[in-house]
């Protein structure tokens, strides 16, 4: 009776020292966060990871984001939040500051690390950094007589066109030119400020407060992208995100592709029509240089967390050097720790890290700083402008103008036709 009594009472104190985290992930890094969620579980005897994994679109997550947000609710330790997110929600998050995490900031990307404070608090631990980039064929380059990826947006419709028209020609009728994210939601801000901002077209807000979207070198980089639908690029891409342009450049029909970092060890699989004939190159620019937009994944602690410690010290865990090194191996993932693009096993598993350096560390910044905490609305009236224009629902002119309207309504910052 007595082992019995003193059975239960461990029971029920190892009950009582346990403790369940629930962590935010995507669809895309949801598996190697449970692998490093794994090894931490393993390493602290009593806690829990558990997962909510969000949305593939980014607007679809930050809607879902807002509901536990607004109820201030627990059910969510960990937020899996976009680097231009942290502006808008840092009221819902805890300041990492007494955690231990300011002594790990120096080995990461300084910029990142400013935008993840505010105020002097750090409110998010960066995860890894990310860019557009352009995915090509390089066996297709080859056969129809190109010496290298299209240094311009115009070189990319005229090289999209012909080897459309030449793998038409020889039977596949499922083949683009073309494939990138049209859908109206976050990737399509990314996508849109690519092409304007390589245009010399600004970054519809400048970074001291100017509203500088409407004007003739972004009308035109829109326009040109407007003229891809249906010609080089189908018009279902105004309905397309990441995956949905991935899964037509993985069957091999395509001979270029916007995306992100993540498709390129995706791009290598044993299941990929591309294994071994593609390769990576910086975006095309227009009257410009070329702009990749900077892109990136943090994890914050809810405000509203139970287990603030645990979820605090899960977030140290999973950004470290050690866990930004096994998914930028095992997914492409980009580390926002410098050191990490010297590792040997890093770049020998992405080749493209060493090469394109200077693109993740310089790429163009949306104007999420300036414009928080609106942001999220400042993206949505710009995505939806491009998406009218893109689907032929509105002329370029006239969306540009009303955008501008709307901004200015706003956010109450100045105007400016001159982005330069």
């Amino acid at each position: 009776m007595r082992k019995f009594l003193i059975g239960m009472a461990l029971l029920l104190f190892s009950t009582a020292l346990a403790q369940t985290v629930v962590v935010a992930t995507n669809p895309n890094i949801h598996q190697l966060i449970v692998d490093m969620a794994e090894q931490y579980e393993a390493n602290n005897p009593g806690v829990t990871v558990e997962f909510l994994e969000t949305p593939p679109s980014h607007t679809d997550t930050v809607a879902l984001y807002l509901q536990f947000m607004e109820a201030q609710s627990a059910d969510i330790d960990l937020y899996y939040i976009g680097i231009n997110d942290i502006g808008d929600f840092a009221e819902h998050f805890l300041s990492l500051n007494d955690t231990g995490a300011l002594e790990f900031t120096d080995a990461h990307f300084p910029a990142i690390i400013e935008n993840n404070t505010l105020n002097g608090e750090l409110y998010a631990m960066p995860l890894y950094t990310d860019a557009g980039l352009l995915y090509y064929r390089t066996d297709l380059l080859e056969k129809y007589g190109f010496d290298g990826p299209p240094e311009t947006w115009t070189e990319l419709t005229e090289m999209a066109q012909t080897i459309q028209e030449g793998e038409r020609a020889e039977g596949n009728a499922d083949f683009w030119g073309f494939v990138w994210q049209g859908d109206a939601y976050e990737g399509l801000t990314c996508d849109a400020l690519e092409w304007i901002a390589s245009n010399n077209g600004g970054t519809i807000v400048s970074p001291d407060g100017v509203i500088d979207i409407n004007n003739e070198n972004a009308i035109a980089a829109v326009e040109l992208a407007a003229s891809w639908v249906g010609t080089i690029s189908p018009t279902s891409v105004t309905g397309w995100g990441e995956e949905d342009s991935r899964a037509v450049w993985h069957a091999g029909n395509a001979a270029f592709m916007r995306n992100w970092p993540y498709a390129y060890t995706l791009s290598g699989n044993d299941d990929s029509a591309v294994q071994g004939v593609f390769d990576v190159s910086v975006l095309p620019r227009g009257e410009g240089t070329p702009a990749a937009t900077l892109g990136g994944w943090n994890y914050a602690v809810s405000r509203y967390s139970e287990n603030p410690d645990i979820a605090s010290d899960l977030a140290i865990f999973l950004t470290a050097p050690e866990q930004q090194k096994y998914i930028a191996i095992e997914g492409s993932y980009n580390p926002t720790i410098a050191a990490l693009y010297e590792d040997p096993e890093v770049l020998d598993s992405n080749p493209f890290f060493g090469r394109l350096y200077d693109v993740f560390v310089n790429s163009t910044a949306r104007p999420s700083t300036i414009t928080a905490p609106n942001y999220q609305e400042t993206s949505r009236l710009f995505f939806s402008a491009v998406h009218d224009v893109l689907t032929g629902a509105q002329d370029a002119e006239i969306a540009f103008a009303v955008l501008e309207a709307d901004l200015e309504a706003l956010l109450n910052f100045p105007v400016s036709n001159d982005p330069n």
